[in-house]
């Protein structure tokens, strides 16, 4: 969900003629919180699932400094006592938009979001992280298990024009890898704990791609007492925190004559997707070992298959109170340097409501318009606000009515639009053949997939253990068959079209961009995964 805002300048253009007053450039930040109405018993510690709403936030991108997730949360690792001191290190991944999505579109796309200790590594999905390929900082972090799913490098891209649908998506630990004594030939454990990112979607169901415990174990070598504390080894935490982050909503402000401040926030939207209002969360569950870790555990030990489907005793299914509230403020800069933060009158058109028991979202008051465009329909937030001060003497924004706003600020002749920037690079992979993208190297390949966000993702299939995050996991090479081995196994038994995690109860399900659904080559069916090795602009070589 988080990452570092750049200096990018949001596009917006004034039309001619106007004069006198120009605009501050400013923007909208804050997060919506979603609470669930009880808490979960301390075993449901094996993963969790939910299914969010997938929408266009804005009608076009503003460009590179626009940061904003769709609700999502934060999955810790699960501790006796007190977690260790100073110590950062989760799952916080999802849908939504980053500073460092080269390749944005108003539609959400999703990465997997592993955060090491303290920020130190990222990895967002297979090939897919921070650090360069000189000092990879997480670019191993993942590795593919899916042999029908491309997990693209810019993220993995959701069905163009998606507005309302809910995806389904959350990670449940496989008895994949095997807990070990040694890290990197030093007497310090690494876990055997496999979180593998499970999606549910209307043409792809399914496990998709996993966190390599080394990712997480490997920070032991630096610090030893991290040893047994991080999520390769400690269990899930199920009392997860539900909110939508935003960082980054493109506003402008401008005084009038009178001294009276006046803001314009870029049209914001949310999805129409009930009779009832907004449904954004549905189905947060956490699940305990019995959901399926302890089948396909029994099954990769000589047993009968597990089926994959998780097993709704060892669920349980959080509920909404709809007791929720919004910490939304317009941020500008001040005289002094520091920044200016004033909240955003959410409770003046928002209520945050249960639409059942399980569904969270919102109901919507005046001054809100709903819109409709072919079959999508969404609630446009007030644009226009008025700086007032209340009886504690705290400044807050409220909605005003477009015709309230006078002429003189210019903000009516704001029009929001995509920003000019220079074209960005692809994202690339080495090309040396002494690097583990070329040794033992690919089985087939290359392929090419043209994706809805414009771009060209060439990718290769590889032999499962031998792609290039598990020959950077620390593993031998019996470590490593023993893992193919298990791994055929879900490719025989484990199809792409049926129900893994619990379907939903309300809704229509979103679609993943159809380009990426791939199909094995004859002969690498089973044990090979596609691998993305490079993704560019058309125009690009």
């Amino acid at each position: 969900m988080r990452s570092h805002l750049s200096g990018f300048v949001v596009g917006l253009a004034i039309a001619a003629g106007a004069t006198s007053v120009l605009a501050q450039d400013s923007y909208v930040a804050g997060y919506l919180i979603l609470p669930t109405g009880e808490r979960v018993d301390r075993s449901y510690n094996a993963g969790f699932s939910m299914y969010v709403a997938a929408w266009p936030l804005l009608p076009y991108y503003p460009g590179h400094r626009y940061q904003t997730g769709l609700p999502g949360t934060w999955m810790f690792a699960q501790y006796d006592g007190k977690a260790p001191k100073d110590m950062y290190s989760d799952v916080e991944g999802g849908l939504g938009w980053w500073t460092d999505t080269r390749f944005a579109t108003p539609t959400p796309k999703f990465i997997m979001g592993g955060v090491a200790p303290n920020f130190s590594e990222i990895a967002n999905g297979p090939a897919h992280g921070a650090g360069s390929w000189e000092d990879p900082k997480g670019l191993y972090g993942v590795a593919q298990l899916s042999p029908w799913l491309l997990f693209p490098l810019d993220g993995l891209n959701l069905k163009q024009g998606s507005c309302g649908e809910l995806f389904g998506w959350g990670y449940l630990n496989l008895p994949l890898c095997e807990a070990k004594q040694k890290t990197a030939g030093q007497p310090l454990p690494t876990g055997g704990n496999t979180w593998t990112l499970f999606v549910n979607s209307a043409n792809f169901k399914g496990p998709v791609a996993f966190f390599l415990p080394y990712f997480f174990s490997h920070s032991v070598l630096k610090d030893p007492a991290l040893a047994g504390q991080l999520l390769d080894s400690r269990p899930s935490e199920p009392n997860t925190a539900i909110q939508m982050e935003t960082q980054y909503i493109p506003c402008r402000i401008a005084k009038d004559k009178q001294g009276q401040t006046y803001a314009r926030v870029a049209p914001v939207a949310f999805p129409n997707n009930t009779q009832e209002g907004s449904a954004l969360m549905h189905q947060s569950t956490s699940y305990n070992p019995d959901a399926l870790w302890k089948s396909v555990k029994e099954w990769f030990d000589g047993g009968k298959p597990s089926s994959g489907r998780i097993d709704p005793t060892g669920s349980f299914v959080r509920t909404f109170n709809g007791q929720g509230y919004a910490t939304w403020e317009v941020r500008q800069p001040g005289e002094d340097g520091k920044e200016i933060r004033q909240a955003i009158d959410w409770n003046a058109f928002a209520q945050q409501v249960s639409l059942n028991r399980t569904t969270l979202g919102y109901k919507w008051k005046a001054p809100p318009t709903t819109t409709e465009s072919g079959k999508q329909k969404k609630v446009v937030l007030p644009e226009y606000y008025r700086l007032t001060t209340a009886t504690n003497r705290k400044q807050k924004w409220v909605p005003v009515r477009v015709e309230d706003v006078p002429n003189e600020t210019n903000l009516k002749e704001i029009k929001w639009q995509t920003p000019k920037e220079d074209p960005q690079e692809p994202y690339d992979t080495p090309l040396l053949p002494a690097t583990p993208w070329k040794w033992p190297g690919p089985a087939a390949g290359p392929f090419k997939a043209h994706l809805g966000d414009g771009t060209v993702v060439t990718y290769y299939w590889y032999r499962f253990a031998d792609q290039p995050a598990l020959l950077n996991a620390d593993l031998s090479k019996e470590e490593r068959e023993r893992l193919q081995v298990k791994v055929e196994k879900i490719h025989r038994a484990w199809r792409k079209d049926r129900e893994y995690l619990p379907a939903p109860t309300i809704g229509k399900l979103a679609s993943v961009d159809p380009a990426q659904i791939v199909r094995p080559p004859k002969g690498l069916e089973i044990g090979y995964v596609p691998i993305a090795v490079r993704q560019e602009l058309p125009t690009q070589k």
